[in-house]
Parts: structure tokens; sequence; C-alpha cells
């Protein structure tokens, strides 16, 4: 997801995208929505979160930690 649209998000949800990185800015969105801000923290791209927005960007990042 692009930047734009995830500060539209933050924006509609009421949490100010400031000058946060884009995990920084989906974890606030997360806390604001009263989930776990957990975005870019899998490891093995295993996650139990199936219905999240940010699933497929932030299985992203497992990847490149995977050895």
């Amino acid at each position: 997801m692009k930047m734009s649209d995830i500060r539209k998000i933050a924006k509609a949800k009421g949490v100010q995208p400031r000058r946060l990185t884009k995990a920084a800015l989906v974890r606030a969105i997360q806390l604001n929505e009263g989930n776990f801000d957990c975005f870019g923290s899998a490891t093995n791209r295993e996650c139990d979160q199936l219905n999240c927005l940010w699933r497929e960007d932030c299985l992203k990042p497992a990847t490149t930690k995977a050895a």
C-alpha cells in the first residue's frame, strides 16, 4: 500500500500522520483500532491475523528477515 493511502486511512481514523515512517504510522493506526501494533514483526511469514488490512505489506519485511 502506498504511503499516501496509509495517510488517508490514518486521517479518517483520527490518527495524525506527522512525519512517521510507514511502519510507525501503521502501528499507530493499529493501536487506534484497538488491535496489536504488530506491523512488520512477523517472523518466518507467520501471522494469525488473517483479516488484517496490512497483512500483505506486513509480511514483506518478514521474507527479508528469514535466513
